[in-house]
């Protein structure tokens, strides 16, 4: 029998002090709701309670044992009572694992225009680089650029990224402001080392490749842009990451928008069902008309 029922049952019992007002309190039949008191005692291996054709009343193990079983069934439902509006309203802890190029100041102005709108949401955000296990880990979700995803997950499109070629303008300048894509054979990359180590960028799935010459080679994408500021070489940076050297002149795009690779990111996250409220209305606000898609057009 249900073990978790049975308690429920006795409990019943025990503050009615009446079978029959137990059993219509709870919808059962007379003869179940003395089958759950049994199973109970028989499990404890004690009377729990004292029956009589006129009243029942608590034995002395059966006063211990409710004192025990009522703080765990209020505390059980005082649990499920929170877990139950937190599926309603966003609040608690919200951990995500993002690329290291989110950390600019166009997703902090995304994140505070979440806050704003969801206080009881904190952000526990990790832009590490490293491919985390969700489950293992403790992470909400995960937002990934990536070609493949695992099939263990559920991912959910969030926007397109485009990633311009940006160089200095004192580089330009030495390499002669190359806008063809057969011009760039042999120029000094910064390649992002689990994507382009050699210095070899197909452009789109049935684009032209580039043939560039690394000289350096890292997974962390603010030392590649702190390079690219520098003059080291050129690199294909995220759209939002270089927008404002972009505006100021302090980096050029080599190739036109049209040349720019595009890659989707994703929302992963390890389950589909009662997705809490937190992260719920996180995944709709950066779908949102204001979210992730409109810093790409930035």
């Amino acid at each position: 029998m249900d073990a978790l029922l049975g308690l429920r049952v006795f409990a019943m019992v025990a503050e009615l002090r009446s079978f029959a007002a137990a059993a219509d309190r709870l919808g059962l039949s007379a003869a179940m709701t003395s089958k759950h008191v049994q199973a109970v005692e028989a499990r404890v291996g004690a009377r729990l309670l004292n029956r009589t054709s006129r009243s029942v009343s608590l034995t002395e193990a059966g006063t211990i044992y409710l004192a025990t079983v009522r703080s765990l069934l209020d505390g059980l439902e005082q649990t499920e009572a929170q877990l139950a509006q937190s599926t309603l309203q966003p609040r608690g802890m919200l951990k995500v694992s993002l690329p290291v190029w989110m950390a600019n100041r166009a997703f902090a102005r995304l994140l505070a225009a979440f806050h704003a709108q969801n206080p009881g949401v904190t952000l526990d955000l990790d832009l590490s680089g490293r491919k985390v296990n969700l489950v293992d880990e403790g992470f909400d979700l995960a937002l990934r650029v990536t070609p493949t995803l695992d099939e263990t997950l559920i991912a959910r499109r969030l926007a397109t990224i485009s990633f311009a070629l940006v160089g200095t303008p004192a580089l330009l300048d030495r390499l002669g402001r190359p806008r063809e894509v057969e011009a760039l054979a042999g120029a000094p990359f910064l390649a992002y080392s689990t994507v382009a180590p050699d210095g070899r960028v197909r452009l789109s799935r049935d684009g032209p490749e580039l043939q560039l010459y690394p000289v350096l080679l890292s997974g962390n994408e603010t030392l590649l842009h702190l390079a690219v500021r520098e003059g080291m070489g050129l690199a294909f940076m995220p759209l939002w990451l270089v927008a404002e050297d972009l505006a100021t002149g302090r980096l050029e795009a080599v190739l036109p928008p049209e040349l720019w690779p595009r890659l989707t990111l994703h929302a992963v996250y390890p389950n589909r069902s009662y997705l809490p409220a937190k992260v719920r209305t996180f995944l709709d606000f950066l779908t949102g008309p204001d979210g992730i898609g409109g810093l790409d057009r930035e």
